[in-house]
């Protein structure tokens, strides 16, 4: 460590020092600089990649993609419009039917009688009420349930409450739990229907029995268990009564005639009659929406390859924030930030690639009603609603094929070729600036091993080193002024003495 010595030549050495070091940091303030423009420009790169992923995975796959989104068939049921529920696919054929629910399928369960506590006297279980508390004097420490290969282990002094939440929160048990305060009984039901989801109970073997302490405790037998079973549904044509079939699904479900039917509850009697109609509401509504998106997304990815660049304003040093106002740092900073991505590579090929897929549809889009606007919209989608609704009405299939592909071939709709162009694009961010692929959250830690990372790391490397070389320059700027000052404070000293002497 350097003693300062400071005041014998009349010199201000601290500033002296300090506007020599001024010098020398300004290849170090240049090479901050450089480093913040990189993790400004990577940030920006991170927020497009934010906007790529959510336009390919929440819009074209998650919502414009489902068959739903663009269905133009509409189901209606009059008559028993309790018996049955209907919704139309793209497949309806309008032909009007007439259903009959006969049977509801049923899922595999079991329900206890009534919960005791032991002891006397004894009363009916309550969710608080404990395993030892229904056990009774004796109980052991620890029950085992062994249901559909599942061992789950109770305490006596979990309560049924406690015993629900371990059996519903088994995943691998794949049943339900519930407890019926009014009638003290403990119910279990399988989560899917069909009989090869019924529900099996064995001994800590494996074998198919009932004869363990746990289930004795409730009171269950293998008679108990109840087999799921299938629905009966008969579908008949209404305009051809001898046309008719009977359909036993085992979720309640069936689809006829491009109709899903899922019966509720029992005919009895009153049947459902059903019929399908074109209604362009909600295909009209999603392609409104996906234009919208779509034009959003360009939109911002244009602004950001045009935004103009302030080369004059590079980021501000600490030094030069020391002498500014908060708002003069603000209105500097906006300007240096500006322009970041101009011209980028990536977003122009994304907005080329999504702009060749369009293209490329325009022919059969165009009839209807969709197309693109003059040069200066810069490849904005216009809609002409009035022509997308009768074009609709006439060939409901035809738009749900153009976006979403045929049902006979996969990944050919517009929908999907753009997601797959977006890839390419977000291939890209991944590379150069360590974005996640499929992540829309802005504040997410960037991958190392990028181009930019790769760079960051060598930016730290060299102002590292460089901040040792201005250290030790700093070091040997003092230790020279020291070594003058003292000389200096000898001389005077000497000089001192020998006037001293003379006199």
């Amino acid at each position: 460590m350097v003693t300062r010595v400071n005041g014998f030549s009349g010199m201000d050495i601290d500033s002296m020092v300090k506007n020599m070091m001024t010098a020398k940091r300004a290849p170090l303030d240049k090479l901050n600089q450089q480093k913040i423009l990189l993790n400004w420009t990577r940030d920006s790169y991170r927020e497009v990649n934010s906007k790529l992923v959510d336009f390919r995975t929440n819009k074209l796959t998650d919502k414009y993609g489902v068959s739903s989104a663009l269905n133009s068939q509409k189901a209606t049921v009059t008559g028993n419009t309790s018996a049955v529920k209907v919704d139309a696919t793209a497949d309806s054929n309008g032909t009007p039917m007439t259903v009959e629910v006969k049977e509801l399928a049923t899922k595999s369960s079991f329900t206890t009688g009534v919960l005791q506590t032991a002891g006397s006297p004894s009363s009916m279980a309550r969710l608080s009420t404990t395993l030892g508390d229904l056990f009774g004097t004796g109980a052991p420490e620890s029950f085992d349930l062994y249901i559909n290969k599942t061992t789950i282990t109770f305490k006596a002094s979990d309560t049924i409450s406690s015993v629900i939440s371990k059996i519903n929160g088994d995943k691998t048990a794949n049943v339900k739990a519930t407890f019926d305060d009014l009638s003290g009984k403990f119910t279990v039901v399988a989560k899917d229907y069909g009989t090869t989801n019924n529900i099996i109970l064995t001994d800590k073997n494996g074998e198919t029995k009932t004869s363990n302490p746990f289930l004795g405790l409730l009171g269950i037998t293998s008679s108990k268990i109840i087999a799921a079973t299938n629905a009966e549904i008969v579908v008949t044509n209404t305009s051809d009564p001898t046309a008719a079939q009977t359909y036993y699904p085992e979720n309640n479900k069936v689809t006829v005639n491009g109709v899903v039917i899922t019966a509720q509850v029992r005919s009895n009697g009153e049947n459902s009659k059903i019929t399908t109609e074109t209604d362009p509401t909600v295909a009209v509504t999603n392609i409104k929406a996906f234009i919208e998106d779509y034009n959003t997304l360009i939109g911002s990815l244009n602004s950001l390859i045009s935004e103009e660049k302030y080369r004059d304003y590079a980021p501000l040093t600490d030094e030069q924030k020391a002498d500014m106002k908060e708002t003069d740092i603000t209105n500097w900073t906006e300007k240096a930030k500006s322009g970041l991505l101009k011209n980028d590579d990536i977003i122009k090929q994304a907005l080329s690639s999504m702009r060749e897929m369009i293209t490329d549809k325009l022919g059969v889009l165009s009839a209807y009603g969709i197309t693109t606007g003059s040069y200066f919209d810069k490849g904005k989608l216009v809609l002409d609603e009035t022509k997308l609704k009768q074009a609709i009405a006439n060939n409901p299939q035809g738009i749900q094929d153009i976006l979403q592909g045929p049902s006979s071939a996969t990944d050919s709709g517009l929908f999907d070729t753009l997601a797959k162009k977006i890839d390419g694009s977000l291939d890209l961010l991944n590379k150069r600036a360590g974005t996640d692929r499929y992540s829309t959250d802005i504040t997410t830690s960037f991958k190392t091993e990028s181009v930019m990372g790769k760079k960051l790391k060598e930016y730290n490397t060299r102002i590292s080193s460089m901040l040792t070389m201005l250290d030790n320059a700093e070091t040997r700027y003092y230790k020279q002024f020291t070594a003058m000052e003292t000389a200096m404070s000898k001389l005077q000293s000497q000089s001192s003495n020998l006037f001293s002497t003379s006199s």
